[in-house]
């Protein structure tokens, strides 16, 4: 990777720093110790894929390893015998090869991820042309012990002909090179690929956890963290998105909402429509469905547990989920509602339904389920 590349930033949420620039990976202490395992016994293998849900730190994870690999030396006996193996993937910011990280100017890493087209628009997918380009970092004289190291973010984004020409270099890798493919969906992957490397598996951070992740990226936490944490589902990209775009208010309404059925609170669902329909809103309407798909989720789950999530996603909500959801025959009304009501605003958006019409419909249609 040359100094003059630019690396397109889709793998950055927004509010945080790049995962590049991240030093410390919160909560994943097993998928850290997993990988030094692997190092420490000469075992490292080629490939790897990391796993988990999107957020939650995997292409942090990635980079630290990158770091960790292209500084740390081979370990040979000297004169009192072979130095002690790390304990950790921490590499002194000052290091030669995180100020090149830093930089984008390290020769022995390449990060591939979607790229921009011929008219400065980002790709949909990553395109087989982004694969190519490692074959002449591969032919490039090595440095540092001729260690290489390749960051695929993300994985799930290759299309057919990306995917292949990736597999052809796992399947004959070269020398000294480590690939690391970050995936949030591993089984859109060829099983191919999925074959030839080793999983880490990274989970969704705890309340604690997540909080010091969140203060680590420097934004302002919210007072009710414990309901951030149950609406982000473990996830430190989900919370930045929810506290970016207020969802946290969204989601109250919501539940104030429901709490109102089957009576229904038009006043409050008609301003919930209004302010999705309003100008620039599109990420605001898009967050709204997806909380309201885990609203109903979170109805059909209470069903048929017979009890609310331990953590309230929003003031008053374990009585209204209780109250709405009581047994398992209106946790499956619910359940199918959720699916009903996916199927019909993926299908909204589509054709361009108008978003106040949309939400207006989903909320009628909650009406009638709570009704039943």
């Amino acid at each position: 990777m040359s100094a003059g590349d630019e690396l397109p930033r889709a793998d950055q949420a927004e509010g945080a720093p790049h995962p590049r620039e991240t030093r410390r990976l919160i909560g994943q202490e097993a998928a850290e110790r997993d990988f030094l395992t692997a190092y420490t016994s000469g075992r490292l293998h080629h490939g790897w894929l990391l796993t988990g849900p999107q957020g939650v730190g995997k292409a942090t994870l990635a980079w630290r390893i990158a770091r960790f690999l292209l500084a740390t030396p081979p370990a040979e006996e000297g004169l009192f015998g072979a130095p002690p193996p790390p304990q950790t993937l921490d590499i002194d910011p000052e290091h030669p090869v995180s100020h090149r990280i830093q930089a984008l100017a390290e020769p022995g890493l390449a990060p591939i991820s979607r790229s921009y087209d011929d008219k400065g628009k980002l790709r949909s997918q990553i395109v087989v042309d982004d694969v190519r380009k490692l074959n002449r970092f591969f032919g490039l004289s090595a440095t540092d012990g001729g260690r290489r190291v390749v960051i695929v973010d993300a994985a799930d984004d290759m299309n057919v002909s990306a995917a292949n020409a990736l597999l052809k270099m796992l399947e004959e890798p070269p020398a000294r090179t480590t690939i690391l493919l970050i995936s949030h969906q591993p089984s859109r992957l060829l099983p191919t690929i999925r074959s030839r490397c080793r999983t880490l598996r990274l989970g969704p951070l705890s309340a604690p956890d997540m909080e010091a992740a969140l203060a680590q990226s420097g934004v302002e936490l919210p007072q009710n963290m414990d309901n951030l944490a149950a609406l982000a589902g473990g996830s430190v990209g989900a919370a930045l998105r929810l506290i970016n775009l207020g969802g946290l208010k969204i989601y109250a309404e919501l539940v104030q909402i429901l709490d109102s059925m089957p009576r229904l609170d038009r006043q409050r669902a008609m301003a919930l429509a209004e302010a999705a329909a309003q100008r620039g809103a599109a990420e605001r309407f898009e967050l709204l469905l997806s909380l309201t798909e885990m609203a109903l989720a979170r109805l059909a789950r209470t069903g048929a547990t017979g009890a609310p999530p331990a953590l309230e996603a929003a003031p008053q909500e374990a009585a209204m989920l209780a109250r709405l959801s009581p047994d398992p025959r209106k946790g499956r009304a619910w359940a199918d509602l959720a699916a009903e009501v996916t199927a019909r605003a993926r299908h909204g958006q589509a054709v361009n339904l108008d978003p106040a019409a949309l939400v207006l419909d989903t909320v009628f249609k909650m009406q009638e389920t709570a009704s039943r």
